[in-house]
């Protein structure tokens, strides 16, 4: 890991909020395009925050015959159809804001395409929930942040990383990526979670990441 990134990374945790021990849990949203690098600084943030709990918004997929409803290619359908909000909320945010009883950290496996039920975990106190995911700052969400982050990279570069990861082409305008692309240009167009996020990093450079706000 670079200097830069370490810097970067402790500068981050200096700006999270401090729950208080045993007092009421906070929760941080991780926003950002897909591969974006969401995932990954969420589970290096956890690593240097004891007090931390990890969930993705991508293990709240809705179902494959809601999400592609409206076709498999289409972007509207990504924006509008990936997520159930609805149950995320129920299942995670709620236990949490309530700060007692248990959590289901994954409602879907998005490979068998099973509704999941279990298994569930205790709900603790004095903790900062951890959430990843694209579209964060839309409205089923937005009020849910005690802080949030927005990860800014261009497409050009998000998608590049999409394709070491997934295999899908380099080029945002690929017809195979028209879905994705499309989809999360509507989200930005509609929500603008880079004015949203308490937090706006420039993150086009994984090396040298940097806090453009506050």
């Amino acid at each position: 890991m670079s200097d830069e990134r370490t810097e970067f990374l402790r500068a981050v945790v200096a700006l999270m909020p401090i729950p208080q021990a045993d007092g009421p849990n906070l929760i941080v949203g991780i926003d950002g395009v897909d591969g974006s690098g969401k995932t990954t600084l969420a589970d290096e943030l956890a690593a240097l925050m004891p007090s931390s709990t990890r969930v993705s918004i991508d293990g709240y997929h809705h179902v494959r015959e809601r999400r592609y409803r409206r076709g498999r290619s289409s972007p509207e359908g990504f924006w509008l159809d990936s997520y159930d909000y609805e149950r995320f909320r129920r299942e995670v945010i709620d236990p949490f804001r309530r700060g007692h009883g248990t959590y289901l950290p994954v409602g879907h496996d998005v490979d068998s395409d099973e509704l999941l039920t279990g298994p569930r975990r205790a709900v603790p106190r004095g903790n900062i929930l951890l959430v990843d995911g694209i579209f964060l700052h839309r409205p089923e969400l937005v009020d849910v942040w005690d802080l949030s982050i927005f990860l800014d990279v261009p497409f050009a570069e998000s998608v590049r990383r999409m394709s070491v990861r997934d295999g899908l082409p380099p080029d945002p305008d690929a017809v195979e990526n028209a879905r994705y692309v499309g989809g999360q240009k509507q989200y930005l167009a509609e929500c603008r979670p880079a004015e949203r996020a308490t937090i706006l990093v420039d993150y086009e450079d994984l090396d040298r990441p940097s806090i453009r706000r506050p």
